[in-house]
């Protein structure tokens, strides 16, 4: 039995990260030794006391610690908080790192799935369940690494050509069997403390988003293999723990920062250029067409506007 350690990043999501706590309960009472790390990435809206209450309250501090953050630098740095301390522990403890979103909720027998998993399968490195809506509608959360082939497919979205560079689409159809693939949302993922010791922690510089892309792509680099097994099953309340109430649903500056840099760090500035170039066109071309078929948006305002000033014309305010 491989000895855990759960890590739970909070931004403002006290209630969520509670009952994301209430759902670990019954899977980890069955393994005395496991312990779940709550970090609040300095949310200032009094997350933090409520976390420390309900610990208390649900008589949790046996096997819940709660780590308040002064300065919140992004996703990354939250789980590297937690990461960093466990890692310098004996290395029969912790075995393996379960970092999970505070909006899940983990389905009965999902924690001991995984880690029968990655203990029967030496090269497996990284695993992750199949996330779900709470009605069990199935969604897609295996992908395949960014690429200039599925940068075209994303952003000309003609059926054709999508059947064409099917090897290449991002984010694959949902499937029922466990299967290797490139990277696994990071809503929740059960992560082998040697691809941490080999491969390093995050990436802080991601503040947010692309940070389990390119921790899957580091991983795949020193040999680990990353799978999903649809067998073990976590609710994904999708959004929740970054959604701004009151905000426009525009793609965020964090998000087209992070994908700079993911294609800089494992492409190079060329492939960089490149890809903004096959998408900003792609994506025109997209539009265009949308309107003279009329058909309906199912995009961000002001997507393309933004990708352009952002990455081709190199405004970052």
């Amino acid at each position: 039995m491989l000895d855990l350690t759960v890590v739970i990043v909070n931004y403002r999501t006290a209630e969520l990260a509670i009952e994301a706590l209430r759902s670990l309960e019954p899977e980890l009472a069955q393994r005395g030794s496991a312990r779940v790390c709550v970090v609040d990435n300095a949310s200032g809206d009094g997350s933090a006391e409520r976390l420390d209450a309900a610990i208390r309250s649900h008589r949790w501090s046996s096997w819940v610690t709660l780590l308040a953050l002064a300065e919140n630098g992004g996703f990354g740095a939250g789980n590297n908080a937690a990461l960093r301390p466990a890692l310098e522990r004996p290395a029969a403890s912790p075995a393996a790192f379960l970092l999970l979103n505070p909006d899940t909720v983990v389905r009965p027998g999902a924690v001991g799935c995984l880690l029968d998993f990655l203990a029967e399968h030496p090269r497996a490195g990284i695993v992750g369940p199949r996330l779900e809506d709470p009605d069990g509608t199935p969604q897609r959360s295996s992908f395949r690494f960014p690429s200039l082939r599925g940068e075209l497919e994303q952003g000309l979205r003609l059926g054709l050509l999508s059947r064409l560079l099917a090897r290449h689409v991002v984010a694959p159809p949902v499937r029922d069997d466990a299967h290797a693939t490139d990277w696994l949302s990071g809503a929740c993922l059960l992560v082998r403390r040697e691809v941490l010791e080999r491969i390093g922690l995050f990436d802080e510089r991601y503040f947010l988003y692309f940070e389990e892309t390119d921790l899957c792509r580091r991983a795949r680099d020193h040999a680990f293999e990353c799978w999903q097994v649809p067998s073990a099953r976590v609710v994904h309340l999708v959004g929740q723990s970054t959604a701004r109430p009151g905000a426009p649903p525009r793609r965020s500056r964090a998000w087209l920062a992070s994908r700079r840099h993911y294609f800089r760090t494992h492409h190079g500035r060329l492939v960089l250029l490149a890809a903004d170039l096959i998408w900003s066109a792609a994506y025109a071309s997209w539009r265009v067409r949308r309107v003279l078929q009329r058909k309906p948006d199912p995009d961000p305002p002001a997507y393309l506007a933004d990708f352009v000033r952002y990455n081709l014309l190199g405004r970052r305010s």
